[in-house]
């Protein structure tokens, strides 16, 4: 077998193994993120269950209809500020997944870059004369796909604040005009 082919099959395996590990990383982050909106999801269940139980009391007990409407009312500006704060838990634990995600990604993506360059430089030293402009256009080819790849991650991160911010001042605005509602 040729040097060359020995080095590519190393490279091979080391690329494999490290794609395993990640997928066994990243599996596991997703069972962990998965398990904290299970139990949120069970404590807010529990604590909507028992608050419902308590409005439901005071709003039968109600002695008029003023204070059945009032009973009502009060429970609005509680609820709908519940609602949001439950939001903001989900959205806390999506955005710490996708940060995982993009941190494994990003190392998995330098880690494969820089064995390939140093595959390539070590084939440009064995490389027979005369094949530089190859040698040129592959390590070019490598640069242009890292600064896409680059380039990519920057737009991508740039559309996910811009998401997370809309979805944020969308969510304030509409709490002001609940909680102005609730307090006319």
């Amino acid at each position: 077998m040729f040097p060359m082919q020995d080095q590519i099959s190393v490279a091979t395996k080391a690329n494999f193994e490290a794609n395993l590990a990640l997928v066994a990383s990243l599996t596991s982050k997703t069972l962990e993120s998965m398990e904290k909106l299970i139990n949120l999801n069970i404590a807010a269940a529990r604590a909507s269950m028992e608050e419902s139980q308590a409005a439901t009391r005071q709003i039968l007990a109600a002695k008029d209809p003023q204070e059945f409407f009032s009973l009502v009312a009060s429970q609005t500006k509680p609820n709908f500020e519940k609602a949001v704060a439950y939001g903001n838990h989900v959205t806390n634990i999506a955005g710490s997944v996708q940060a995982e995600f993009s941190k494994a990604a990003e190392s998995q993506f330098a880690q494969f870059s820089r064995k390939i360059t140093e595959l390539v430089e070590d084939a440009a030293q064995k490389a027979p004369v005369g094949s530089d402009g190859m040698v040129a256009a592959i390590k070019a080819a490598m640069g242009n796909a890292s600064s896409a790849y680059d380039q990519f991650t920057k737009s991508a991160k740039q559309a996910a604040e811009v998401v997370e911010a809309s979805v944020n001042g969308t969510v304030a605005q509409f709490a002001q005009s609940a909680g102005a509602t609730t307090n006319s």
